[in-house]
């Protein structure tokens, strides 16, 4: 078999394979309500370092919404101003799905009385 330059095979379509997988997963966390469940998932998928990274962004969006400014963002999470202007930019989108989350999120939040 062929390999391609970043080591796959040839005869393997990996867009098509990442695409599935993520639908899969994206599929998955829809149909739970377990948090603990998705939050050990997350252990076993990604690197301590990957769920800060992608923890970090949730918060930097946050932080967005409640009005405070990049720069003060930037100071408080030590992330640079592109990482937050990206952020800014996806939450100012129309039916942004980061807004969407975050109101899927406060409601919940609203409900059950968590932060």
């Amino acid at each position: 078999m062929e390999e391609k330059n970043d080591g796959a095979r040839a005869d393997i379509d990996m867009e098509k394979i990442i695409s599935d997988s993520c639908f899969q997963l994206c599929m998955a966390f829809a149909r739970t309500d377990d948090a603990a469940l998705i939050r050990d998932f997350f252990d076993c998928l990604f690197t301590s370092s990957e769920i800060r990274e992608f923890s970090l962004r949730w918060a930097l969006v946050r932080e967005i919404q409640k009005g405070t400014t990049q720069r003060e963002i930037a100071r408080k999470f030590g992330m640079s101003l592109c990482k937050i202007t990206r952020g800014s930019k996806q939450l100012k989108k129309e039916n942004s799905p980061f807004k969407r989350m975050m109101d899927i999120y406060d409601a919940y939040a609203e409900k059950t009385q968590d932060p």
